[in-house]
């Protein structure tokens, strides 16, 4: 039963891939319980913020947020939920302006929680259960493709990360749960499946371990591609590498270094070491020459001396990254890195930023180059006059002209050179093959 006269409901997302995945999820039970998807501008009746704690700056963001969707929507029931509601529960308790605090195990109760304050039952978010894989299958998105959780937590504890905190230890959902919601999300329409998780290349149901899940889902039957998310460097096997001559699985991996310098690799806590990652990237790049690899790098960890800064920029530009996700080393209360020496200042922090961003802007511009006069099956998810754009299967964007092309699609596009520049920078093309799925 609906017990709700269309009303309407806003979402803000900040944060990673899995943050992306759930609040889709919850747009979707939304959505099947009748309440209308709008913007914040749009007078929703209920606001949900799922906010990110990562770094200072994405605090920051999470609390401009929050105050921006409460000044607008004053009669409105605002929602905060995300890492930061983990980590700062108690204070956003305490704000007026917000009416529910939520978890991330109990996040996907959100709805129950909603609809129990329009009937008037009284329930404080910690009556909600407890299951960071209570998920339907994504129907509903804000986005082409769809994310796929099969894992949340994390135990590695790197000096730096706040993560095993807000989102607990490790754990895996169970392979026949994973493979029933790939098949549902498949069913559902969505032609590119992302597999995420806080750290998925430490997936294990029983025997079986990463490697294992993602070949028993290339297996599942459909017409549909394979992204992976963002995966630790712990070490990979050969089949693994293998997997990727698989038709279904797509050709990139963001892929975290965090540093070049093993001496800060070590401070971090981290669990490989450069001469590991090197391996990694030169066995997939020998088998499949173009795979594309991104990257997190975290400038400013206390400690870095120049010389550590000098061999992050030389890793960087020795594996090609075609993007750099870039953070300034931001201190996190209750980590192991909080009370470390020789903090660096935020000058030097913000000048090692700016160095890492130009080269990887050098990055993508070589890399992109070196694509010219190659197809790619591109994901179209913008459509607008005559030209469309999606990523292709090396995860790289494409513009291309064409008429009546549907979102959702995957069309074959000959890439013939470059448009924009720095981190706009996007690859054009000519439409090969109109396919109609």
């Amino acid at each position: 039963m609906v017990i709700n006269d269309k009303k309407k409901v806003a979402f803000k997302t900040l944060g990673c891939r899995l943050n992306q995945y759930e609040t889709d999820a919850l747009v979707t039970n939304f959505d099947e319980a009748g309440y209308q998807l709008v913007g914040f501008d749009e007078s929703p009746d209920v606001v949900i913020v799922n906010t990110c704690t990562v770094t200072n700056q994405s605090d920051q963001k999470s609390r401009t947020v929050i105050s921006q969707a409460a000044r607008k929507n004053r009669e409105a029931v605002v929602v905060v939920t995300g890492c930061m509601a983990n980590n700062f529960k108690e204070k956003l308790e305490s704000q007026e302006n917000v009416t529910f605090v939520v978890e991330n195990n109990r996040k996907s109760s959100i709805l129950s929680l909603v609809e129990a304050h329009f009937t008037g039952e009284i329930i404080h978010p910690n009556q909600l259960p407890q299951d960071v894989f209570r998920y339907e299958p994504v129907r509903k998105s804000l986005h082409t493709r769809s994310a796929v959780k099969i894992q949340d937590g994390c135990d590695n504890f790197c000096t730096f990360c706040i993560i095993p905190m807000v989102r607990g230890r490790a754990a895996s959902r169970p392979v026949v749960e994973v493979l029933e919601n790939v098949r549902k999300t498949i069913e559902n329409g969505f032609k590119e499946i992302v597999i995420t998780g806080v750290n998925i290349g430490r997936y294990e149901d029983g025997e079986a371990r990463f490697e294992d899940l993602l070949s028993m889902i290339l297996e599942v039957p459909g017409d549909f591609r394979v992204r992976i998310s963002s995966l630790e460097p712990d070490g990979f096997s050969d089949q693994f590498v293998d997997l990727f001559s698989h038709p279904k699985l797509m050709p990139h991996l963001h892929l975290c270094l965090q540093s070049g310098s093993e001496k800060t690799l070590m401070r971090m806590r981290r669990m490989y070491d450069v001469e590991q990652f090197r391996k990694t990237v030169r066995k997939f790049r020998s088998v499949y020459p173009d795979f594309n690899f991104t990257t997190d790098i975290i400038v400013g960890f206390p400690g870095e001396t120049e010389e550590d800064f000098k061999q992050t920029l030389e890793a960087v530009e020795e594996f090609g990254f075609s993007h750099v996700h870039t953070f300034k080393y931001s201190v996190r209360t209750g980590t192991r890195a909080e009370k470390l020496d020789n903090h660096v200042p935020e000058k030097i922090k913000n000048e090692r930023s700016a160095r890492i961003r130009q080269l990887s802007i050098e990055n993508k511009q070589r890399y992109y180059q070196s694509l010219i006069g190659k197809n790619q099956e591109i994901l179209v998810e913008k459509t607008m006059k005559n030209k469309a754009s999606g990523y292709g299967d090396l995860y790289v964007p494409v513009e291309f002209h064409a008429k009546e092309i549907q979102k959702n699609t995957i069309q074959t596009v000959k890439l013939t050179g470059l448009s924009g520049e720095g981190e706009k920078l996007v690859l054009v093309g000519e439409l090969l093959d109109n396919k109609s799925n």
